[in-house]
């Protein structure tokens, strides 16, 4: 990323934080992730990047006809995308933050002139204390539907923005070992790899393995990743000041 006068944190945001394990969106978390956001920007940069259309859009909408597959939930993701951004922008509207929305697939990330103006714009709209909000645009491109809920997105954006830190929100405190004790931190990748169960949420799409991925990314790009638990209220915040457990996967050489 072009040179900034703070920081820059990336902040991946799953469904299931967002909807705190619900099938709704929760506008108490929103509320909840808003401050936080307001307190690292006193000396940080902040990207967020948010999971949670299809939650939107069965949130708003009785969708009979519209099941699992994935073209059905391609229209979801379509329908409930402005859902999404509308409470975004609702939630962080309270403390003056204007919110811009980017919509990515990976066919962006492989191009060169799209990754270029993908970063120049984002580095524009953090400048102008704009909050980036990046999304899998899920109407064209399939497979995060399927196994990443943005995870694998949130470490290539990462590491094209060269960010200085990626913090992945999940449903626990970090990556746990077989006697359910956080991890706390990690050099070698594969010294952790065997404690990995494949279990998803019921609201996401991702799991620890796709994390590990994005972190892996992140790792290779010279950029420390955090798993820390949004469940938590304050989370992100807590883990900064050392309050609660985390995994820390530090940056590669």
């Amino acid at each position: 990323m072009a040179k900034l006068d703070k920081p820059t944190l990336l902040i991946k945001l799953g469904t299931s934080t967002l909807t705190r394990g619900t099938d709704k969106i929760s506008r108490a978390k929103l509320e909840d992730i808003a401050h936080q956001v307001v307190e690292l920007r006193r000396d940080h940069h902040v990207i967020i990047v948010s999971s949670g259309a299809i939650a939107a859009a069965k949130q708003f909408l009785v969708l009979e006809k519209l099941g699992n597959n994935i073209t059905e939930k391609q229209a979801l993701a379509a329908i409930g995308q402005p859902f999404l951004m509308r409470l975004i922008t609702e939630a962080f509207r309270d403390f003056q933050i204007p919110v811009g929305q980017c919509l990515l697939s990976y066919n962006d990330l492989g191009s060169e002139s799209s990754r270029s103006n993908i970063h120049n714009t984002i580095t524009e709209l953090l400048k102008n204390g704009i909050l980036p909000v990046i999304n899998e645009n899920d109407t064209t491109a399939t497979e995060e539907i399927r196994f990443g809920d943005n995870d694998k997105l949130s470490g290539l954006v990462a590491a094209l923005l060269k960010v200085d830190k990626l913090i992945l929100v999940s449903n626990t405190f970090g990556v746990y070992d077989d006697d359910m004790q956080t991890i706390g931190e990690v050099e070698d990748m594969n010294n952790i790899r065997r404690f990995i169960r494949d279990a998803k949420s019921a609201q996401g799409t991702g799991g620890m393995v796709s994390k590990l991925e994005a972190a892996e990314i992140a790792q290779q790009a010279g950029i420390e990743t955090w798993i820390v638990n949004g469940g938590e209220e304050k989370g992100v915040l807590k883990a900064m000041g050392g309050q609660v457990r985390f995994t820390r996967i530090l940056a590669g050489a």
